[in-house]
């Protein structure tokens, strides 16, 4: 019998009715997501209503030309506008300093880095909190190589990916296999880009991190283990976007297997 899951276990894993008094802030970098920010807005509201959680969305745009940042303006004055907060940028900046600038606005204990496009679905924050509450742990990454969270919860289901061709699964894997070989970060998927954070604990990881683009994801969490921190996992099912192109090309990939070296002479 797994121990983690005796009665015992599960009491103390947050099975009980306690009021939840955080607040959550969202950070949600956008390019050219018109078509998806209502959706994806929509969903983040109706999970935190639903569990009674506090909640913000720092919609963090980045000139983008096809409208989003109308469509962010429109949606703070339904929601809200202390609860949708559109902080634009000049241009496109980069994923990592996205973050650095979404997080000068957050006000919530915790923080949530997500994608605006789907391929991160908000049903799984409950799943984060609730893995954080019952073991106390800084952070929180969603997995889609585990099929079960560690340290463990249960009603969680296994991790995976829908939308990909056979070519992008062997990169992503590639990539991963890469920095777990070279880095041995004791987490299952580095590349992943949804999380849940402490607020001072993001702040500190992210003052030290000096990678940019999809290179900040591995950074971010490899530092986060050299410095202590905690850090457990919930398996997601990630889907490829809906509306819209990828904005993972060769450049990337190139820059991610010099990431990886760097992190390897540096930490």
């Amino acid at each position: 019998m797994n121990p983690f899951a005796s009665p015992v276990s599960l009491n103390m894993q947050g099975q009980y009715n306690t009021p939840n008094t955080h607040k959550y802030s969202v950070i949600l970098p956008t390019y050219n997501e018109r078509k998806n920010l209502p959706i994806i807005i929509w969903l983040l509201a109706k999970v935190f209503e639903e569990h009674q959680l506090a909640w913000e969305i720092i919609i963090v745009d980045d000139a983008s030309p096809d409208g989003t940042q109308e469509v962010a303006i429109e949606l703070a004055r339904a929601y809200g506008e202390d609860k949708i907060l559109l902080k634009p940028r000049a241009g496109k900046l980069g994923l990592g300093t996205a973050y650095i600038h979404g997080l000068d606005f957050c006000t919530g204990d915790f923080v949530i880095i997500m994608d605006a496009d789907f391929s991160h679905h908000p049903k799984f924050i409950p799943q984060f909190i609730r893995l954080q509450q019952a073991h106390n742990l800084d952070i929180v990454t969603g997995t889609r190589y585990r099929s079960t969270s560690t340290p463990y919860l249960s009603e969680t289901q296994p991790g995976g990916v829908h939308g990909w061709d056979l070519k992008r699964k062997l990169v992503s894997r590639g990539a991963n296999f890469l920095a777990a070989t070279v880095l041995n970060p004791g987490v299952s998927d580095l590349t992943g880009s949804f999380r849940l954070y402490r607020l001072p604990v993001l702040r500190h990881i992210i003052t030290l991190t000096q990678s940019r683009g999809y290179v900040f994801q591995m950074e971010m969490m490899v530092r986060a283990r050299a410095l202590g921190y905690t850090v457990g996992e919930v398996p997601i099912t990630f889907v490829d976007r809906i509306f819209g192109e990828s904005k993972l090309g060769a450049d990337e990939v190139v820059g991610y297997a010099k990431g990886v070296w760097q992190l390897f002479k540096s930490i």
